[in-house]
């Protein structure tokens, strides 16, 4: 997740429409490709990079950056006239003056009205998801079964259908957690290029699916494993962010990333109401949960004496560094 809250549901596109754009130009014998990414967004970025990862002879053209189309193109209006003039249909229009990027993982809103950090969206922004305040007042309770960290089947435990494949699994995703007002987010986030720029999303089965990945994680994977796994999470998000999923450093990350997920095994219930996701219970068959281990309730498995020795052992530098203070401060007369 960058910055702890997107799903990166723009930037993970880019890199496979550019895969894709350079595939049809060698099939056409094509020495160019072009996007329509303006000059001062990530996606110029995100596209380009990958262009010339994927093909180092490749030339790109970008209008936004050419100087003829700038003179004659100063911004939205002029775009949204010309389209108009010449029966040109886009999404974007005079009464819905902002920007929107639609796929299987989420639609963003950005741009025209929407830069202005403290407008409150207005309803009608919203297409993916329905406010958390009109979605059913009674709840929807589903279990995702994983396998090596990959969702495998979905099933809804409250009138039993069940999806299993990749595309079917993630759109019938998509459909609960719209229905239940689920994956809206409202934030300022940096972009690559230095800017700050303020962005709406909606991602709903992205989120379920989130939210059910971290839980299944919690009790199959190692602890130092994950710390070290969330750690270059925080790395990974900023790569893709940023356009640089065909890298040497992407690579190795996420050579590690799926080391991390090979036993990450078994099923997760939730309960999805009013925009809320909550985990009900997990089980697997990779768990390192012990409830023996655990229990307070229970002696065995554990001797408890050792624990004194272990915060003994854990104590002493914090002894030595409170000594060390409490020396200075009475030499220096410091209460």
């Amino acid at each position: 997740m960058y910055e702890g809250c997107y799903l990166l549901g723009t930037a993970l596109a880019r890199p496979l429409i550019a895969k894709r754009q350079i595939e049809i130009a060698h099939e056409e014998r094509a020495p160019y490709v072009s996007h329509g990414a303006t000059g001062k967004g990530n996606d110029q970025v995100r596209f380009e990079l990958a262009y010339y990862a994927l093909d180092p002879t490749i030339r790109v053209i970008s209008p936004w950056k050419d100087r003829e189309f700038l003179e004659r193109f100063r911004g939205r209006p002029e775009l949204l006239a010309y389209a108009e003039e010449h029966g040109i249909p886009v999404t974007a229009s005079r009464a819905k003056p902002y920007s929107e990027d639609d796929n299987l993982l989420h639609i963003s809103h950005e741009s025209g009205i929407l830069e202005d950090p403290a407008l409150e969206p207005d309803e009608e922004i919203f297409s993916r998801t329905v406010a958390p305040e009109d979605a059913p007042d009674r709840s929807t309770r589903i279990r995702i079964d994983f396998r090596d960290g990959l969702p495998s089947r979905v099933e809804n435990l409250d009138d039993g259908t069940m999806k299993e494949g990749p595309l079917e699994l993630f759109t019938y995703l998509n459909e609960l957690g719209s229905e239940n007002g689920i994956g809206r987010l409202d934030l300022v986030e940096n972009r690559f290029v230095g800017m700050k720029s303020r962005g709406i999303y909606e991602t709903p089965g992205g989120t379920i699916l989130h939210i059910a990945h971290r839980d299944i994680e919690g009790i199959a994977m190692d602890r130092e494993v994950r710390r070290l796994r969330d750690m270059l999470s925080a790395k990974l998000s900023e790569f893709i962010y940023n356009g640089f999923w065909f890298s040497p450093e992407m690579d190795f990350l996420m050579a590690a990333i799926d080391k991390s997920q090979e036993v990450i095994d078994g099923s997760v219930k939730l309960k999805l109401y009013k925009g809320n996701v909550t985990v009900l219970g997990r089980e697997s068959s990779s768990s390192l949960y012990d409830r023996e281990l655990s229990s307070m309730d229970i002696e065995g498995g554990f001797d408890q004496k050792d624990s004194e020795g272990f915060i003994k052992i854990n104590a002493i530098r914090l002894m030595a560094h409170n000594a060390i203070m409490n020396k200075k401060k009475h030499h220096w007369g410091v209460e």
